[in-house]
Protein backbone atom coordinates (compact mmCIF):
# COMPACT_ATOMS: atom_id res chain seq x y z
CA UNK A 1 0.00 0.00 0.00
CA UNK A 2 1.34 3.38 -1.01
CA UNK A 3 1.17 6.16 1.58
CA UNK A 4 0.53 9.66 0.17
CA UNK A 5 3.28 12.17 0.77
CA UNK A 6 2.63 15.17 2.99
CA UNK A 7 2.95 17.41 -0.07
CA UNK A 8 0.21 15.60 -2.01
CA UNK A 9 -2.09 15.63 1.05
CA UNK A 10 -1.51 19.37 1.49
CA UNK A 11 -2.09 19.99 -2.23
CA UNK A 12 -5.34 18.03 -2.18
CA UNK A 13 -6.52 19.89 0.93
CA UNK A 14 -5.78 23.28 -0.67
CA UNK A 15 -7.56 22.29 -3.88
CA UNK A 16 -10.68 21.25 -1.93
CA UNK A 17 -10.54 24.45 0.08
CA UNK A 18 -10.28 26.55 -3.07
CA UNK A 19 -13.11 24.67 -4.77
CA UNK A 20 -15.35 25.25 -1.78
CA UNK A 21 -14.45 28.93 -1.62
CA UNK A 22 -14.85 29.53 -5.36
CA UNK A 23 -18.20 27.73 -5.30
CA UNK A 24 -19.38 30.20 -2.66
CA UNK A 25 -18.15 33.12 -4.75
CA UNK A 26 -19.80 31.77 -7.86
CA UNK A 27 -23.10 31.44 -6.02
CA UNK A 28 -22.86 35.06 -4.85
CA UNK A 29 -21.97 36.24 -8.36
CA UNK A 30 -24.99 34.53 -9.90
CA UNK A 31 -27.47 36.48 -7.80
CA UNK A 32 -29.74 38.30 -10.24
CA UNK A 33 -28.67 41.81 -11.20
CA UNK A 34 -31.61 44.15 -10.64
CA UNK A 35 -29.95 47.58 -10.81
CA UNK A 36 -27.39 49.09 -13.18
CA UNK A 37 -25.85 52.55 -13.40
CA UNK A 38 -24.19 54.81 -15.96
CA UNK A 39 -22.15 57.77 -14.75
CA UNK A 40 -22.22 60.37 -17.50
CA UNK A 41 -18.99 62.21 -18.35
CA UNK A 42 -18.71 65.12 -20.80
CA UNK A 43 -17.05 64.88 -24.17
CA UNK A 44 -14.35 67.46 -24.96
CA UNK A 45 -15.62 71.04 -24.70
CA UNK A 46 -18.88 70.09 -22.98
CA UNK A 47 -20.03 70.14 -19.35
CA UNK A 48 -22.57 67.32 -19.42
CA UNK A 49 -22.54 65.17 -16.28
CA UNK A 50 -24.97 63.02 -14.38
CA UNK A 51 -26.24 59.61 -13.44
CA UNK A 52 -28.66 57.22 -15.14
CA UNK A 53 -29.96 54.26 -13.14
CA UNK A 54 -31.62 51.24 -14.69
CA UNK A 55 -33.87 48.99 -12.58
CA UNK A 56 -35.52 45.73 -13.62
CA UNK A 57 -39.29 45.87 -13.13
CA UNK A 58 -42.17 43.60 -14.12
CA UNK A 59 -43.00 46.05 -16.93
CA UNK A 60 -39.48 46.38 -18.37
CA UNK A 61 -36.34 48.28 -17.37
CA UNK A 62 -37.00 51.61 -15.67
CA UNK A 63 -34.44 54.31 -16.50
CA UNK A 64 -34.10 57.38 -14.28
CA UNK A 65 -31.78 60.12 -15.53
CA UNK A 66 -30.53 63.19 -13.70
CA UNK A 67 -28.18 65.22 -15.88
CA UNK A 68 -26.69 68.71 -15.70
CA UNK A 69 -24.44 70.87 -17.86
CA UNK A 70 -26.75 70.83 -20.87
CA UNK A 71 -27.91 73.73 -23.01
CA UNK A 72 -31.60 74.49 -22.36
CA UNK A 73 -33.98 72.44 -24.51
CA UNK A 74 -34.22 68.88 -25.81
CA UNK A 75 -31.32 66.43 -26.14
CA UNK A 76 -31.39 63.01 -27.79
CA UNK A 77 -30.91 60.25 -25.22
CA UNK A 78 -29.91 56.74 -26.32
CA UNK A 79 -28.27 53.46 -25.44
CA UNK A 80 -25.48 52.77 -27.94
CA UNK A 81 -23.98 49.45 -29.03
CA UNK A 82 -20.63 49.47 -27.25
CA UNK A 83 -19.40 50.49 -23.82
CA UNK A 84 -16.14 51.85 -25.21
CA UNK A 85 -15.96 55.45 -23.96
CA UNK A 86 -12.24 55.85 -24.64
CA UNK A 87 -12.96 58.53 -27.27
CA UNK A 88 -13.45 61.40 -24.85
CA UNK A 89 -13.45 63.93 -27.70
CA UNK A 90 -16.45 62.75 -29.72
CA UNK A 91 -17.68 59.46 -28.16
CA UNK A 92 -17.69 57.72 -31.54
CA UNK A 93 -16.35 54.36 -30.26
CA UNK A 94 -19.75 53.67 -28.67
CA UNK A 95 -21.11 52.78 -32.11
CA UNK A 96 -24.68 53.39 -33.22
CA UNK A 97 -27.99 53.05 -31.43
CA UNK A 98 -28.44 49.69 -29.74
CA UNK A 99 -30.63 47.74 -32.19
CA UNK A 100 -30.31 44.03 -31.33
CA UNK A 101 -33.52 43.11 -33.15
CA UNK A 102 -32.32 44.73 -36.40
CA UNK A 103 -35.31 47.04 -36.76
CA UNK A 104 -33.22 49.64 -38.63
CA UNK A 105 -35.98 52.03 -37.63
CA UNK A 106 -36.06 55.00 -35.34
CA UNK A 107 -39.07 56.45 -33.51
CA UNK A 108 -39.51 58.81 -30.61
CA UNK A 109 -40.35 57.01 -27.39
CA UNK A 110 -41.56 58.42 -24.12
CA UNK A 111 -44.67 59.86 -22.56
CA UNK A 112 -47.59 59.86 -24.97
CA UNK A 113 -45.86 57.58 -27.47
CA UNK A 114 -47.30 54.09 -28.00
CA UNK A 115 -45.03 51.21 -26.95
CA UNK A 116 -45.96 49.39 -30.13
CA UNK A 117 -44.08 51.87 -32.36
CA UNK A 118 -41.18 50.19 -34.14
CA UNK A 119 -37.92 51.54 -32.76
CA UNK A 120 -34.37 50.64 -31.74
CA UNK A 121 -34.16 49.09 -28.28
CA UNK A 122 -31.73 51.88 -27.37
CA UNK A 123 -34.14 54.75 -28.06
CA UNK A 124 -34.97 56.64 -24.84
CA UNK A 125 -36.48 59.80 -26.34
CA UNK A 126 -35.25 63.24 -25.32
CA UNK A 127 -33.96 64.75 -22.12
CA UNK A 128 -35.44 68.23 -21.64
CA UNK A 129 -33.02 70.62 -19.93
CA UNK A 130 -34.36 73.61 -18.03
CA UNK A 131 -32.86 77.10 -18.10
CA UNK A 132 -30.19 75.95 -15.62
CA UNK A 133 -29.17 73.06 -17.93
CA UNK A 134 -30.65 70.34 -15.69
CA UNK A 135 -32.79 67.47 -16.93
CA UNK A 136 -34.71 64.68 -15.22
CA UNK A 137 -36.37 61.81 -17.08
CA UNK A 138 -38.09 58.60 -16.04
CA UNK A 139 -39.01 56.05 -18.69
CA UNK A 140 -39.72 52.31 -18.77
CA UNK A 141 -37.87 50.60 -21.62
CA UNK A 142 -39.60 47.68 -23.30
CA UNK A 143 -37.81 44.77 -24.95
CA UNK A 144 -34.49 45.03 -23.09
CA UNK A 145 -33.04 43.46 -19.96
CA UNK A 146 -30.13 44.35 -17.74
CA UNK A 147 -28.09 41.18 -18.35
CA UNK A 148 -30.24 38.88 -20.44
CA UNK A 149 -31.51 36.63 -21.66
CA UNK A 150 -33.13 39.12 -24.05
CA UNK A 151 -31.26 42.15 -25.39
CA UNK A 152 -29.01 43.03 -22.41
CA UNK A 153 -27.88 46.62 -21.85
CA UNK A 154 -25.14 46.17 -19.20
CA UNK A 155 -21.78 46.88 -20.83
CA UNK A 156 -23.24 49.23 -23.42
CA UNK A 157 -23.10 53.05 -23.38
CA UNK A 158 -25.54 55.85 -22.67
CA UNK A 159 -25.12 58.80 -25.03
CA UNK A 160 -26.55 62.29 -24.68
CA UNK A 161 -26.67 64.36 -27.86
CA UNK A 162 -26.34 68.10 -28.46
CA UNK A 163 -29.69 68.45 -30.21
CA UNK A 164 -33.21 67.11 -30.06
CA UNK A 165 -33.99 63.66 -31.39
CA UNK A 166 -36.59 64.47 -34.04
CA UNK A 167 -37.49 60.88 -34.92
CA UNK A 168 -35.78 61.14 -38.33
CA UNK A 169 -34.33 58.05 -39.95
CA UNK A 170 -32.20 56.27 -39.17
CA UNK A 171 -30.92 57.85 -35.92
CA UNK A 172 -32.91 60.98 -35.10
CA UNK A 173 -30.65 63.80 -36.34
CA UNK A 174 -29.60 64.59 -32.76
CA UNK A 175 -26.13 65.88 -33.61
CA UNK A 176 -22.89 65.64 -31.68
CA UNK A 177 -22.43 63.51 -28.59
CA UNK A 178 -22.01 65.75 -25.53
CA UNK A 179 -22.00 63.10 -22.79
CA UNK A 180 -21.27 59.40 -22.43
CA UNK A 181 -21.22 56.70 -19.77
CA UNK A 182 -20.93 52.90 -19.56
CA UNK A 183 -23.84 50.95 -18.11
CA UNK A 184 -22.43 48.82 -15.30
CA UNK A 185 -23.74 46.70 -12.46
CA UNK A 186 -24.74 48.83 -9.48
CA UNK A 187 -23.85 47.82 -5.95
CA UNK A 188 -26.84 46.23 -4.24
CA UNK A 189 -28.33 48.35 -1.49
Amino acid sequence: MKIPSAFSVLTSFCALLLLGTSHGLAAAETAPVTVAIAVIQPTTGNETAGVVTFTSTDGGVKAIADVSGLTPGKHGFHIHEFGDISDSAKAMKTGGHYDPEGTHHHALVGAGQPDSMLHHAGDMGNLVADSAGKAHLEIVLQGVSLMGPADPIVGRAVIIHAKSDDGGQPVGNAGDRVGQGVIGIAKAK
